[in-house]
């Protein structure tokens, strides 16, 4: 069977944040097989569609990741019942120009982890409505939707709830059997 890459990417720029942990817990938690790679979103500027010609460095090297990956993995956190903006940002870029999406044909599963006891529904449900005009392939279970994470993670930032654990693994085989069965 070939190995897989999917690229991870956390939709929060803090340091600490709980998506971003849940994302390094996504590496570890990966099927044999399957690797996932994070990219991060510092440095990508505000998308102006002045610069589609020539777009910034930051974003070139985004989209080469992306087309790059074997399949995609959001971790979004919910701000104001939505995706957070520096995410919107980011597809945005990698969608860009019309006629050269880097997202066209990917697989892709998205999950979110918030302190709220919905744990980013509305957000992942925002990020599935992008994924049609995208021409995305979404995983559709299982949802990982992680709430309450003040109590799920430890002081360093790790995954200690079994039952999150269990379903970014479940999640993670869902994408990789999916992405295969694309391909």
């Amino acid at each position: 069977m070939e190995n897989l890459t999917i690229l991870g990417i956390a939709g929060s720029l803090r340091k600490a944040s709980f998506n971003r942990a849940a994302l390094r817990a996504a590496q570890q938690l990966a099927p044999e097989g399957v690797a996932v790679e994070i990219f991060e979103l510092d440095g990508i500027p505000p998308f102006n569609q002045d610069d589609d010609a020539n777009p910034p460095q930051r974003v070139t090297e985004f989209k080469a990741r992306i087309k790059a990956a074997d399949a995609i993995l959001f971790v979004t956190p919910e701000y104001n019942y939505s995706i957070p903006g520096v995410l919107k940002n980011a597809i945005d870029w990698a969608s860009r120009p019309y006629g050269d999406s880097a997202w066209e044909g990917k697989p892709v599963a998205v999950m979110g982890a918030s302190g709220g006891p919905q744990g980013t529904s509305r957000a992942q449900y925002h990020l599935r409505q992008c994924f049609v005009f995208l021409d995305m392939h979404p995983v559709n279970k299982p949802e990982v939707m992680i709430g309450d994470a003040t109590h799920k993670f430890d002081a360093e930032g790790n995954l200690t709830d079994e039952k999150a654990r269990e379903m970014i693994g479940r999640l993670l085989k869902s994408l990789a059997a999916w992405t295969r069965k694309l391909q």
